[in-house]
């Protein structure tokens, strides 16, 4: 399922939570904190203009994700894409398992949106199982646009969305 937030559309209330905040950061010794990536995989990212937000509770490290500014993949469908200027893509989002369930990534995916200021359109996706995304995607703000899907012959969009919002995805993915 694929989701899309517009500079200027509503945003639900998401609670602060005292402690919280989130850095872009340019990795460095941080990757120790980041479970499953390297420093040569954090560095190669961050060269091919990838963003990495960690969010942090009282200087714990409690999520992270990164925000595609030129190109993403969607490994899962075996795309690639160019990401237009004033677009974002946010991508690998992992929140520490002891840290779940206490709404930090609503609050990561809203200081990123805030943050890329020079974007206006951002978009996110899951895969149809993960119920646990798909809620902190809501409650960031997110509406619902696309399941997307592999055919024989390519990709598959089929609207849930605002048709501007539709047109403006596959226009996005369909370059793939």
């Amino acid at each position: 399922m694929m989701y899309a937030w517009w500079r200027g559309d509503p945003l639900p209330r998401v609670p602060a939570v005292e402690g919280f905040h989130v850095e872009r950061t340019s990795g460095g010794p941080l990757h120790d904190a980041l479970s499953g990536l390297d420093a040569v995989e954090i560095q190669t990212r961050l060269d091919r203009g990838h963003r990495l937000f960690v969010a942090r509770l009282d200087g714990s490290v409690v999520a992270w994700g990164w925000s595609a500014t030129r190109e993403a993949s969607i490994g899962e469908l075996g795309i690639t894409f160019s990401i237009p200027p004033g677009n974002r893509y946010l991508w690998d989002f992992v929140t520490l398992p002891v840290w779940r369930g206490r709404g930090f990534y609503p609050l990561l995916l809203r200081a990123i949106m805030s943050g890329e200021a020079d974007a206006e359109h951002f978009w996110i996706g899951h895969d149809h199982e993960n119920v646990a995304s798909a809620r902190g995607v809501l409650k960031a703000g997110f509406s619902p646009v696309c399941a997307v899907g592999l055919s024989p012959t390519g990709l598959r969009f089929y609207p849930v969305g605002r048709p501007d919002r539709v047109q403006a995805l596959t226009g996005l993915l369909g370059g793939a």
